[in-house]
């Protein structure tokens, strides 16, 4: 990008308008072997734009989009961002009663989604049935149709005016994330975090040319700041893949000489084992970069066979993805014991319960201050204080301990979250599903070590008739995404129980690390 470009972007969607101006014909994805250069990818974002204004869609107003991870989601990303809006991404392994509370809660005017009947399951008419439940519902755009029959062509002129009212300051996208009682809460990312957070990755993790395979939810930081956003950044290529497969991603890094190789742990594994593995030219491979959790050592050296440029960071969604992060390194010790330092333009301390800062070995919670941190949580004024200290710092409640070369080590977690193969699983969302079930009387779900996925979560219930197992895992199949479904249930009689009369989950934690290491 040219020195005078860099500083007029100030908005997501500058990027592809930037590069689509300076380099046209570079490839800007890929997808089912077809790709599209950032000036056809601009041209479809504008007609897109120009439908949401013919629609009625003003500053501000919600436009959500369910799908994998194609190039209509992010043709709608950034149309949706070019004429205002705050733009929703709905996972389509979200169960009926997902989708209702994510809509229902954001109350988008407009939701792209995909037509026909994929994963047998018919959309359409899963987001009519939401719509009839609404006070006002939204528009409902067949993409099975294709995008060009929502807007065949671009009005310029209307599309100026309206992107002359924008600023770097406007919301971008609103992410849900669950909090200690298992409602999820919106969480607002604003234009400048994002434009930011992609620009300083690019420095601190650079690559020439910027190539990388996306397959993450689309309604996951992982996907919209983690990877789509640096490589438009950079006027790199994103390599689409709609379903994950191990085997077919090494196929496609090969094929299209991904340069950066970003994933989270639980993939590597998978790849790592996959068949054509030995067989994969990896030699355009610049960057191995993983995120969501400690990777361990002996993967680590077996990637080092790959690239010795290796790096990782720390964060979450309310801090627009990284609080820390790693540079390139080969230093194993760094790898697998550090999430590196904190990111330019944040501070962050290791803080006692009062907010005091510690020292070098101590362990506290780990807290930012930045302008990255997300303004509030969406019509959530209590979680969003709650969320912050007096002074303006963000509790992560994750717990971590200066290391005496400057770096931050993870040593534990406050809240009782755990990630199953890069996702964040909140037990108490899960507790409250399972007592939904008739019978149950209390629910305690807690995560364990697994080889594969990182961490399981493990249920424990207590009946007050007849539940089996069998009848337990059906009815989390049906109201859960499968990342958050336990592994393993078992019903007991009465659950362990601290002096104070609270749920022992420490002892629940071991039961659980007992049984799953007999089965």
């Amino acid at each position: 990008m040219k020195s005078d470009d860099a500083h007029t972007i100030l908005r997501c969607e500058d990027f592809v308008t930037t590069y689509a101006r300076n380099t046209p014909d570079a490839a800007a994805l890929v997808a089912d072997g077809h790709t599209v250069s950032y000036k056809t990818l601009a041209e479809a974002i504008s007609r897109c734009a120009t439908g949401l204004l013919q629609a009625g869609v003003k500053r501000g107003d919600r436009v959500a989009t369910l799908s994998s991870t194609t190039p209509d989601f992010l043709v709608t990303f950034l149309g949706a961002l070019s004429v205002g809006a705050i733009w929703q991404g709905l996972n389509p392994r979200y169960q009926r009663n997902e989708l209702a509370y994510a809509i229902q809660d954001a109350e988008p005017c407009v939701v792209f989604a995909p037509g026909g009947s994929g994963d047998n399951r018919d959309y359409l008419g899963e987001l009519a049935g939401i719509a009839e439940e609404m006070g006002q519902a939204p528009l409902i755009v067949d993409m099975g149709k294709g995008l060009d029959a929502f807007s065949p062509s671009a009005d310029q002129s209307a599309l100026a005016a309206r992107r002359e009212e924008l600023d770097g300051d406007d919301p971008a996208i609103i992410v849900y994330t669950s909090g200690s009682t298992g409602a999820p809460k919106g969480a607002l990312l604003k234009h400048s975090a994002i434009v930011s957070m992609s620009q300083m990755q690019n420095r601190v993790w650079p690559a020439d040319p910027a190539v990388s395979l996306n397959f993450l939810p689309i309604n996951h930081v992982g996907s919209i700041v983690d990877t789509t956003m640096p490589l438009l950044a950079a006027g790199g290529t994103m390599v689409l893949m709609e379903q994950f497969d191990p085997e077919l991603s090494l196929e496609l890094m090969e094929h299209h000489g991904v340069t950066v190789w970003g994933s989270i742990p639980s993939v590597f594994h998978l790849q790592l084992q996959a068949k054509r593995f030995p067989k994969t030219d990896f030699s355009a491979v610049q960057l191995i970069v993983w995120e969501g959790a400690a990777m361990p050592a002996e993967m680590v050296t077996q990637l080092q066979s790959v690239c010795t440029r290796m790096a990782t960071n720390y964060g979450m969604t309310e801090t627009t993805s990284a609080v820390t992060i790693l540079e390139p390194t080969d230093d194993i010790d760094a790898l697998t014991h550090s999430v590196g330092r904190p990111i330019e333009g944040a501070e962050v301390r290791i803080a006692d319960a009062e907010g005091r800062p510690l020292g070098v070995g101590e362990t506290g919670e780990i807290q930012s201050r930045s302008d990255y941190n997300t303004p509030g949580y969406w019509r959530r004024e209590e979680a969003t204080r709650e969320a912050f200290t007096s002074d303006g710092f963000f509790k992560t409640g994750d717990l971590g301990q200066w290391r005496k070369d400057g770096r931050i080590q993870i040593v534990g977690r406050l809240k009782e979250m755990y990630k199953s193969g890069g996702y964040n699983v909140y037990p108490r969302e899960v507790e409250d599903l399972l007592e939904r079930y008739s019978g149950v009387a209390e629910a305690a779900v807690v995560g364990v070590n697994h080889p594969v996925w990182g961490e399981v979560g493990v249920a424990f219930v207590c009946a007050s008739e007849a539940v089996t197992t069998e009848a337990l895992d059906a009815h989390a199949r049906s109201n859960l995404a499968n990342f958050k479904i336990p592994k393993a249930f078992f019903v007991l009689e009465a659950m362990p129980l601290l002096p104070i009369g609270k749920v022992d989950k420490q002892k629940l934690c071991k039961m659980a690390a007992d049984q799953m290491a007999e089965s």
